[in-house]
């Protein structure tokens, strides 16, 4: 029997090519974005849905869920991909803005989730995907407020793959590293105006440069789209799946060496030297 995938934030990037994989592979996608558009995708399918769903409507998510049930039967695998980017000082991050990512990357992956939970259960088995991000496993300055709302998603799908074996019902995490290509950052801009002040200029202007010169391959949409569809249909027990070559060598970084390494590595790696 055909599979099916049910995935937020698929209008570009990530979403994009995951919904193209899952396609390739022979499931039923229900592809959802705030503002649904056909074109985003080249070609029709009989097994592909676009649907609108908005992860900080609750109305909108369970009307997806119940359309896309009706569609093709049930919904195999959830893949919480939307989510906003940020890049900022803390002390002048405002208290609106801060609340704005965390409606849209935590509170909105929590509300997805318990509206499908209740699906899975009834058919018996499921898989919940939760796309965050290497900042996770390696924090960098700056993104204090955004690794926090990625954090708290950590946390949240690791205690509930515990929660879920009993009813047949995995919960993973896919960590994307640094995806350039993909205009994440360029869509946070204009939220991100004004909150980098001029006493952290010289230290930004260098961290960026730093950025700009990666020390490993960035991360691409492929990539994060294999490790969301191994995520999806892996047997084994893992919850953490890394996508590209920098998340890769953060997640070794963070759980196969002692703290102090850590924190040497990290700071040699990501904390720029300021001027004398």
């Amino acid at each position: 029997m055909t599979k099916t995938v049910l995935i937020t934030g698929t209008s570009s990037g990530y979403g994009k090519a995951i919904a193209e994989l899952f396609l390739a592979r022979g499931w039923n996608v229900i592809a959802t974005m705030r503002r649904p558009d056909a074109g985003v995708f080249a070609t029709a399918s009989d097994r592909l849905l676009i649907l609108p769903l908005d992860v900080t409507k609750a109305e909108t998510i369970d009307k997806a869920i119940a359309d896309g049930v009706a569609a093709f039967g049930a919904i195999d695998v959830l893949v919480n991909n939307a989510g906003i980017g940020m890049a900022s000082a803390v002390e002048v991050t405002p208290d609106s803005t801060i609340r704005e990512i965390f409606e849209t990357n935590t509170f909105g992956v929590f509300a997805t989730c318990r509206a499908i939970i209740r699906q899975m259960r009834a058919q018996g088995h499921g898989t919940i995907v939760n796309v965050t991000s290497s900042v996770t496993l390696g924090v960098m300055p700056l993104v204090a407020i955004y690794a926090a709302s990625k954090c708290a998603v950590e946390g949240y799908t690791e205690s509930l793959s515990y929660e879920l074996e009993l009813f047949n019902i995995k919960a993973r995490l896919v960590e994307p590293g640094l995806g350039p290509t993909t205009g994440f950052a360029a869509n946070g801009g204009p939220r991100m105006q004004g909150l980098i002040p001029e006493d952290y200029g010289a230290f930004a202007q260098a961290y960026f440069g730093i950025m700009a010169n990666y020390p490993t391959p960035y991360c691409t949409e492929a990539e994060v789209a294999g490790a969301t569809f191994a995520a999806a249909t892996d047997e084994g027990d893992a919850i953490r799946f890394p996508a590209g070559a920098d998340s890769r060598m953060l997640a070794q970084l963070r759980w196969s060496t002692s703290e102090e390494h850590y924190l040497a590595r990290m700071r040699e790696m990501f904390r720029p030297v300021m001027p004398a």
